[in-house]
């Protein structure tokens, strides 16, 4: 009689992009080194972070068996503009409609699911987001099945928790104002009532975090005792999104790995092709931000008053589901105006940006950011300094770990600061400062070493590549 085959893999998002993107770069990683791997998501969230996925070539995804899990319908309004500083207010209460109805609906197809392939498999590997405890716990009924946590924040960020793990990262200077100060209570009782956040590492065999020693040594440290007391495998494979390399000498190189071809290529990299060497600024909030008017006309003003080179996204935050009809963009006039004034200096993208493709390029010289981890991560491993403008959630820890314990970023303004627009003269100093001052030159070259650090660990024979080979071994074996 044949045996089964040895092992199937199923991954489980959280509906969030940042979530779904890290989850499918493991996956990805995962399916490139031969392993049968199964992103299970709601149909809209599997077909956004496909449609999203930067960074690997275009036969990647095929690698990957993509699964429905259907969840009940759930209202999908567009977010509301939040001030500038950010705050609970900032925080995307709009998903919440989805996010009820995932938690709600999505175990009981995973369950089926992970039953099948139990029946056919002689182990599952449950990969979840810490969000999903109902998939710690699915992967703790099969006989023959084992779970893994995959992080998807900066490890820094669960330390904040526990009050040895606070004085941590009071004694790097992160972490300083609490947490929770920047996240609404409506969805601090939805993780604790609900989703059971708390309980989804000790259901769990082992955790996988998107970070490495170099961005966050002592944060590894600290949780690694923790979880050699509980009995659990922690494994650092961080960065877990392609690393993509330019020719040093030429910002115009574009044959990256994993890149996508001359005629796939977004127009703001042909445009980036023509920038001199580390000229041009990147600005984009990531997806769960949508910046008031007065904000947005305040960035613009800066922008243009800096004259600095840029590329800026500007688009709302994501509604529950992105393929629903976003409506008309509220941006149509200052855009036409702004657009006309800094022709040549800047391209403005309202759409989806090719952001690795953009932080890899030569000619990107830093990067203005929401500090969200998968943002901050990409730009510390192209070795791109960070000009933080926190929102929310681990946003602001995010900031401080770059800003002040990295020392490879500037805040634009402080982070217990951030509670009201900020205006044009203070994101231009931030901006000047980064761009053309000796002390942004310094920053500059602080990331750049951090960047090389970041890619030697990411490299064959580095601490983060060899801690992903231990753990498709552990889970082969």
């Amino acid at each position: 009689m044949e045996s089964p085959p040895p092992v199937a893999v199923v991954a489980v998002p959280f509906p969030a992009q940042g979530h779904l993107n890290a989850l499918l770069h493991l996956s990805l990683q995962l399916a490139s080194r031969g392993l049968p791997v199964h992103y299970a998501a709601p149909p809209e969230h599997a077909r956004q972070a496909r449609a999203r996925v930067h960074g690997w070539g275009g036969d990647a995804l095929r690698l990957l068996r993509l699964h429905e899990l259907p969840i009940p319908a759930y209202a999908s309004p567009p977010p509301a503009a939040t001030p500038g500083g950010g705050g609970p207010a900032a925080f995307p209460s709009h998903l919440m409609p989805l996010w009820e109805a995932f938690t709600a609906g999505a175990p009981a197809p995973l369950a089926s699911l992970l039953g099948s392939l139990s029946a056919t498999h002689r182990r599952v590997v449950v990969l979840y987001d810490l969000a999903n405890a109902f998939a710690a716990e699915a992967a703790a009924r099969l006989p023959n099945g084992e779970g893994y946590g995959l992080i998807c924040t900066s490890l820094s960020t669960l330390l904040w928790w526990t009050d040895a793990g606070t004085d941590l990262l009071r004694e790097l200077s992160v972490g300083c104002v609490p947490i929770h100060t920047y996240i609404p209570e409506e969805f601090m009782e939805y993780s604790r009532k609900r989703a059971r956040s708390d309980q989804t590492i000790l259901s769990s065999a082992g955790v996988l975090t998107n970070t490495c020693v170099t961005l966050e040594g002592e944060s590894i440290d600290f949780f690694a005792e923790q979880l050699a007391g509980a009995g659990k495998k922690l494994f650092n494979v961080g960065p877990l999104n392609p690393i993509l390399l330019l020719d040093a000498s030429s910002s115009s190189e574009h044959e990256q790995q994993g890149s996508s071809s001359d005629k796939e290529r977004h127009e703001c990299l042909r445009w980036l092709d023509e920038q001199p060497p580390a000229s041009v600024l990147y600005v984009s909030f990531g997806s769960t931000t949508s910046l008031r008017g007065e904000q947005v006309a305040e960035l613009a003003a800066a922008l243009r008053d800096s004259e600095q080179r840029f590329i800026w996204v500007l688009r709302d935050a994501d509604r529950g589901n992105i393929f629903a009809d976003s409506g008309e963009d509220r941006h149509a006039k200052l855009l036409s105006e702004f657009t006309e004034q800094t022709e040549g200096k800047g391209l403005v993208i309202t759409g989806w940006a090719p952001q690795l493709e953009i932080l890899a390029h030569g000619a990107t010289a830093a990067f203005l950011s929401h500090c969200g981890w998968n943002s901050t991560i990409e730009s510390m491993a192209h070795g791109k300094p960070i000009l933080g403008w926190p929102m929310h959630s681990d946003q602001p820890l995010n900031a401080e770990l770059v800003c002040k314990h990295l020392e490879a970023g500037v805040l634009v303004r402080a982070v217990e600061k951030q509670r009201e627009v900020i205006p044009r003269a203070t994101i231009q100093e931030a901006i000047e400062k980064m761009m053309v001052s000796d002390e942004g030159r310094k920053i500059q070259q602080r990331a750049m070493a951090i960047g090389e650090a970041v890619r030697s660990s990411a490299a064959v024979g580095g601490a983060s590549r060899k801690e992903l080979e231990d753990f498709v071994a552990h889970i082969t074996r």
